[in-house]
């Protein structure tokens, strides 16, 4: 799947608004990287809201990575 630049922009603001509400102590390189992967699968089966993505992406890190 292909996203143009201003959604990918969105998506951006979106897991940077999540990262932002989690626990500094869970904000690791690996689990933002899982809650960007998962903002992604959420655009990749069409959410476009940046609200829901941001939900999703928080949702992720409520299992950090390791």
């Amino acid at each position: 799947m292909t996203f143009d630049i201003k959604f990918v922009l969105t998506m951006r603001s979106a897991l940077d608004a999540a990262v932002e509400k989690i626990d500094v102590s869970c904000r690791t390189p690996g689990t933002k990287a899982k809650m960007a992967q998962r903002i992604v699968k959420a655009a990749s089966e069409g959410v476009t809201n940046a609200a829901e993505l941001m939900i999703a992406a928080i949702d992720e890190a409520k299992e950090p990575a390791d």
